[in-house]
């Protein structure tokens, strides 16, 4: 489709605990990224809890979009389109920013593009690296999703592995949880291995699972192993706890990544969703990357975590692509594959 330049799409984003709104031009420029947390309100929960999540953005979302706006130095009428996350994501989160985005674009007469929250994470690394292009090979790391995808054109991909149960960002959090550490697990876990030692074998390498992941066994057998220790009063090793179990997930979401890149003829890796901002892992991916001659990309920090800017640069290339626009039909998807 061809398009003229500086198409521009404001974008919301409410998927799960963040309120975001942006302003993204040519899915690749960000004139602004406005992002509203409410991990401080899930601290207390010791995770998110949707209801209180919804809430939150009901609240929220007006102030964000209106601030986005001005951040952008643009009104509604400097606006192509409006983007919104149909999905994955908590249905009543989702609710809310669907229901904004196609009022605003009813309202406007702005035609409404649904985006894939999946795609979103890919695509922020379009905006972290504007010469990007497919096809290349994406480690996707979240709290919902661990997979190895190929991406063979934007927002178009073929899944080379996937997790078998927990995501290792859920893996994260529940390890975080038994220890004590709080809610989000991943930043104290990782903070804790910073001043630990990889001296634990937890489980060994499982070779059968191909290029998929299961980190239900390793989050349990860390469990297992607290659980045995206080029954023997024993002193819980945290930091070295951490530093191994980071240690052991992080081994097999590199050493899969590098096998499948190389196995599929590909040169170029790029790492999405909220792990990609794991220091280790961005360290041994780099470190690996190097070694084999493949290309390795990480999104900004910023871009790691659920935001906006990444909904509206996704949304671009769908246009691009000549994907049909949304209509006020559309409904939250909880669950959307990969």
């Amino acid at each position: 489709m061809d398009m003229e330049k500086n198409y521009t799409i404001l974008a919301i984003e409410s998927s799960c605990d963040e309120t975001s709104c942006a302003v993204v031009v040519d899915g690749r420029t960000v004139l602004s990224n406005v992002v509203s947390s409410q991990i401080d309100i899930h601290t207390l929960f010791g995770g998110v809890v949707p209801e209180v999540a919804s809430r939150n953005h009901i609240t929220a979302i007006d102030n964000i979009v209106n601030e986005a706006l001005k951040e952008a130095n643009k009104t509604l009428d400097d606006i192509d389109a409006i983007a919104v996350t149909y999905g994955a994501g908590l249905v009543g989160c989702l609710l809310v920013g669907i229901s904004y985005a196609k009022a605003l674009s009813f309202a406007t007469g702005k035609p409404l593009i649904a985006v894939n929250h999946i795609n979103g994470h890919i695509a922020s690394n379009y905006i972290t690296y504007p010469d990007l292009k497919p096809p290349f090979m994406c480690l996707l790391v979240s709290g919902g999703h661990t997979a190895i995808i190929k991406v063979d054109e934007y927002n178009q991909h073929t899944v080379i592995g996937n997790t078998l149960d927990d995501a290792v960002g859920e893996s994260f959090d529940k390890v975080a949880r038994v220890m004590g550490l709080g809610y989000p697990g991943g930043p104290k876990v990782s903070k804790c291995a910073e001043n630990g030692k990889d001296n634990i074998v937890f489980v060994k390498p499982n070779d059968s699972l191909g290029y998929n992941f299961s980190f239900s066994g390793k989050k349990t057998a860390v469990i297992n192993y607290i659980h045995n220790l206080e029954q023997k009063n024993l002193t819980i090793p945290v930091n070295d706890i951490c530093a191994s179990f980071q240690k052991c997930a992080v081994d097999e979401l590199v050493d899969k990544t590098i096998r499948a890149t190389i196995e599929s003829g590909l040169d170029k890796v790029v790492v999405a969703g909220g792990v990609s901002a794991n220091k280790l892992l961005r360290q041994e991916l780099s470190t690996k990357c190097a070694q084999n001659g493949i290309k390795c990309y990480l999104p900004d920090l910023k871009y790691c975590t659920d935001n906006a800017a990444m909904i509206g640069s996704s949304a671009y290339f769908d246009v691009l692509l000549g994907k049909p626009f949304a209509d006020g039909s559309l409904a939250p998807k909880a669950n959307l594959e990969l």
